[in-house]
Parts: structure tokens; C-alpha cells; sequence
């Protein structure tokens, strides 16, 4: 039965005490690990009501006397089973749904956890502003990005834990429905249809993703590797001009980077406005805004795209390590702006070095904390980092690099200690003083030239 009080016997598993990530902490769990999400859901536009059920798959570390799951109270939960067996007893306090099983899994046993759930999901608020499930004019979408996910599945919500999905979305017939993953199957019943995906390569909780509205779908490219679009149809014309060389910024990665991480690849374009693109593993969202026919977000264009190598493929194992993904991802915009012929990744990095120097001196790159780890000088200095390996290693090596990097931590979770350790083997000079200038200490050093 449910339960509001907080059960004895010790301390709750994944209690911000644990600090599982200081940058996060009161996000993620111990005991376990989640090796695959089935989620049946289904939801009404209108009434901004979702049902869920969520099947999670996972195997126990320790023995699970009691463990949890992040997921927003704003969803009610009304039943619970672990292998089985009706828990017995579950608890939902700040943002944690805390279950006792009625028979504890001992360490190394697998677990089948089913949680029922409903409620008009909101985002969650925190230091980031509002993440997680948001309402369009018309339909719905995820930008999950940090701590997001538990706004609408249960889930262990940390960068780390990263598993396979299968998403089945049920909504009104007139909305396009998309998820993660490929479209497995498509079924109408009376006026609802549903989707249903299947994300097979392993995902973290924040790159998890669902998008409703009145879409069309088309697709652009099928070599090297498909790539769809998904917008309202009063927008394609301005589509067609703002990405109309995806295509070949798809072709260029996959000649810097290694081979394109995923089956496909979708950029969703919403009708509303977005401050900003979301990234998702295997897709992007885009909104109105950046669909205005000028080509002025050709550079977001690119920098979503670079992601899924250096953020969904390859994903930080802890928050500090964000230069990993967003100095990854702005480095891409320069270089497929060189790799066009619109400018060099020298002139970029040369410019956005001056505008850093008339900034504040306040941010250790490698570790911003968690107030500015989204600040726009991690993203330019994580880039002008990688600008400063290529000038020391050369291009020959600074792309040997990449490609070995793509490859030998394929779907994994990584550090900057990971990144440093290969950077080491594709250098005839020591690395540890570029690190420590760049990566360790707030002064910003001087631009680096080429050898």
C-alpha cells in the first residue's frame, strides 16, 4: 500500500548523503543498475494528461532491502511490483519514489520493477531554470538536460546509468508522435494511434526523449545514414533553406569523427519558438525560431549534430566533465565551418579567444561547478582546449585522436581523465601543461599557435 512515511532500517539508497554527484546530488540512485526501460505511455494534448507504465529492468548490487527511483511528484503513483509481487510498501517524498519489495533481491539478482503512474507532468525546477516535460502550444516535448527525465518516467537519473529503451506512445490520431530509437510499429485504434520505438544502443536517462504535435515527417538523406525531419508543414520551405546542408555536415563528421554512433538520425522542428535547440540521443529539436529560411542557426545545426558522437555515443560519467560534450560540440561548429569553406577554426578560435579575454576570469573549464557548468565560456574555452591540442599534436594526430576516441569508448561513459590518457599516445611531447592551463585554471591562456 502506499505509503507517505519514511520506513526505518538505515539509510534510504540514492539519499543525497550518498553524494552519488556533487553537481547533482539529490539525482540518481544506489544498489542497482538499470539495464532497460519499457515505457507504455499515453497522452492526451488537451488535457495535458499523461499514464504511464514503466517496466525497468535491472540487476541489484547490494541486497535491496529498500531502494529508489527519481521521478516528480507531480505524477501519482498507483501500483508497484518487483519481480512480480505487489511491494509492500512505496513512498513518493521530493521527487523520489521509495519502494520496500515484498521479497528483497539479493546482490547479483535481476529485478523486473513495474511502476503505474499518472498526472499532468510539469517541468521540474531547479538551478537551470525549468527542465523536464513541457507543454507546447500544440502538443508536448522532453528537454530533460541535467535532471529532467523524472518528470515524466520513473527512472535512475544520472549520466552514468545508461540503458536500452522501448518508448510506445499513445495519442490522438492527428499528432505525430516520436521517440528515441527507430519506429518499431504504428497502430490505430478508434481515434488514438500509437508509436511505438525501440532505442537499442544504450542511453542515459537525460538523452530520453518524446515529442508530440501536428508534424509531418520526410526524409533527407538515406547515405550515410538516414536522416528525417519532423515539423509542422507550414514550415518546410524555411526548412529546406536553414538545413539544407545537413547532408553533407552529416558526410563531414563521419570523415572527422568515425562512424555516425546510431541507425538514424531525426531533427524535430516544433511550432513553437525555443530559447535554445535540445539534444536527444539519435535526434534534435529545433524550434520555430530556427527555421526562419535566413540560415542564421546553421552553427546549432551543427553543434546538435556533433552531439550525438561527443555527448549521446560518448557520455560524461560525472557533470564536472561537461566540457567533454558542449567544448566537443562547439569545437564542431568551427570545424564544419572550415570544412565549408565559410571560415577557419583558426579566425573562429582567434575571435572568440579576444571575446573571452575582455570576460570574467571565474571558471576552471574541468570543473565549473554546478552553477556555470552551462556557461557559454565552458563551451568556448572547452573549444579553444581542443584548438590548442590540434596546434601541439597537429592535424594528422588531432583526428586520429578523435576517431580513436569515437571508437574505443563507443556507448560508454567517459572522463576527462579518459580523454587525457588517449591524447597522451597521439603526442611525441608531454601534454600535462596544456591540461593544466586549460583545463585546471581560471586565467585564460595565451592563444595557442600552431607548431
Amino acid at each position: 500500500m502506499p505509503d507517505s512515511s519514511s520506513s526505518g532500517g538505515g539509510p534510504l539508497l540514492g539519499d543525497p548523503t550518498d553524494g552519488i554527484d556533487p553537481y547533482l546530488p539529490k539525482n540518481g540512485n544506489l544498489g542497482y543498475r538499470v539495464s532497460r526501460y519499457d515505457l507504455e505511455l499515453e497522452y492526451k494534448v488537451a488535457s495535458n494528461r499523461l499514464t504511464g507504465t514503466a517496466t525497468i529492468t535491472a540487476t541489484a548490487i547490494n541486497h535491496l532491502g529498500r531502494f529508489s527511483l527519481d521521478l516528480a511528484t507531480s505524477l501519482s503513483v498507483s501500483r508497484v511490483s518487483v519481480n512480480g509481487k505487489r511491494a509492500s510498501r512505496y513512498s513518493q517524498r521530493s521527487n523520489k519514489l521509495s519502494i520496500t519489495p515484498a521479497t528483497p533481491p539479493p546482490p547479483g539478482a535481476s529485478m523486473t520493477v513495474v511502476i503505474k503512474y499518472s498526472g499532468s507532468p510539469k517541468p521540474i525546477r531547479g538551478p537551470w531554470g525549468e527542465v523536464g516535460f513541457e507543454e507546447l502550444t500544440e502538443g508536448a516535448l522532453c528537454a530533460n538536460q541535467p535532471n529532467g527525465a523524472a518528470s515524466w518516467f520513473p527512472c535512475d537519473d544520472h549520466p552514468s546509468s545508461k540503458a536500452s529503451y522501448r518508448i510506445a506512445i499513445t495519442t490522438e490520431s492527428p499528432y505525430h508522435a516520436i521517440a528515441n530509437g527507430t519506429l518499431q510499429r504504428k497502430r490505430n485504434k478508434a481515434a488514438m494511434t500509437t508509436w511505438v520505438y525501440e532505442q537499442v544502443e544504450p542511453m542515459a536517462t537525460y538523452l530520453a526523449t518524446i515529442s508530440i504535435g501536428p508534424y509531418v515527417r520526410k526524409t533527407l538523406a538515406t547515405k550515410p545514414v538516414k536522416i528525417h525531419a519532423v515539423l509542422p508543414e507550414r514550415l518546410r520551405s524555411g526548412f529546406d533553406s536553414d538545413f539544407a546542408r545537413q547532408e553533407q555536415m552529416m558526410t563531414a563528421f563521419c570523415d572527422m569523427f568515425g562512424p555516425y554512433p546510431f541507425p538514424e538520425y531525426t531533427v524535430v522542428v516544433t511550432d513553437d519558438n525555443l530559447e535554445i535547440p535540445i539534444e536527444a540521443q539519435g535526434m534534435s529539436t529545433f524550434g520555430a525560431n530556427h527555421c526562419d529560411g535566413n540560415g542564421g542557426s546553421e552553427r546549432l545545426v551543427a553543434h546538435e549534430l556533433a552531439h550525438q558522437w561527443f555527448g549521446n555515443s560518448l557520455t560524461l560519467a560525472r557533470w564536472q566533465d561537461i566540457w567533454l560534450h558542449e567544448g566537443f560540440a562547439c569545437y564542431s561548429e568551427w570545424l564544419w565551418a572550415e570544412y565549408a569553406g565559410d571560415d577557419t577554426a583558426d579566425n573562429l578560435a582567434r575571435r572568440h579567444h579576444r571575446q573571452l579575454a575582455t570576460s570574467r576570469k571565474d571558471i576552471v573549464v574541468g570543473d565549473p561547478g554546478p552553477e556555470k557548468m552551462f556557461d557559454d565560456r565552458v563551451y568556448k574555452r572547452g573549444a579553444l582546449t581542443l584548438h590548442a591540442l590540434r596546434a601541439t599534436v597537429g592535424d594528422d594526430a588531432f583526428f586520429s585522436l578523435l576517431k580513436e576516441w569515437t571508437r574505443e569508448y563507443r556507448y560508454s561513459s567517459v572522463s576527462t581523465d579518459d580523454f587525457t590518457a588517449l591524447a597522451a599516445r597521439h603526442s611525441d611531447t608531454p601534454l600535462t601543461p596544456l591540461w593544466q592551463k586549460w583545463l585546471r585554471q581560471k586565467a585564460l591562456p595565451a592563444f595557442p599557435e600552431s607548431r
